[in-house]
């Protein structure tokens, strides 16, 4: 196994593993809601999962542009910042 893992980019097996851990942190609160059984905790628990939501899109984003930043040329990598922008606009507007 640990041969395998080495032949994977780090940028990618970052990437990977923030989502691996935001989705451990959406299924672990679903459990969460349907434990509580409460839908004033259930918002609260939905709230906190608005916040890791765009700062798992955002960092995810910055390792992959980071890694890939030699390959594009400026104007490419402000579309895609552009683009993560918008998103997090429309997410908070």
């Amino acid at each position: 196994m640990k041969r395998w893992i080495s032949l994977i980019e780090t940028s990618v097996l970052s990437m990977a593993g923030l989502r691996i851990l935001s989705g451990t942190l959406e299924i672990t609160a679903a459990i969460l809601m349907l434990i509580f059984n409460d839908p004033k905790k259930a918002l609260a628990i939905n709230a906190l999962l608005a916040i890791v939501g765009p700062v798992v899109l955002v960092t995810t984003m910055t390792i992959g542009l980071l890694s890939v930043a030699d390959d594009l040329s400026f104007s490419k990598l402000f579309f895609v910042g552009l683009g993560v922008a918008l998103i997090l606009f429309g997410i908070y507007k």
